[in-house]
């Protein structure tokens, strides 16, 4: 299993849409994307210039159905 890497919210938010998810609404400084066929939405704290804490950036993308090991291959 891959450790997580320090990842910003942009990179993050790219590799999403990559994967099929579109933005949805922003709220404040938080985005969220939802995914049709998955059915599921997931939301992206966008503070510029600030990386993601990395349990919360797994926790993201759990919820959208990837692992650690999923977003290194496919970034």
């Amino acid at each position: 299993m891959s450790r997580m890497p320090q990842v910003r919210a942009r990179d993050l938010i790219r590799f999403l849409r990559k994967q099929g998810f579109v933005e949805d609404r922003q709220s404040g400084s938080h985005l969220t994307l939802w995914h049709d066929e998955r059915g599921c939405a997931v939301t992206v704290p966008v503070h510029t210039g600030c990386d993601i804490g990395r349990g919360l950036a797994v926790r993201i993308l759990k919820d959208a159905g990837f692992s650690v090991d999923d977003f290194v291959r496919l970034r």
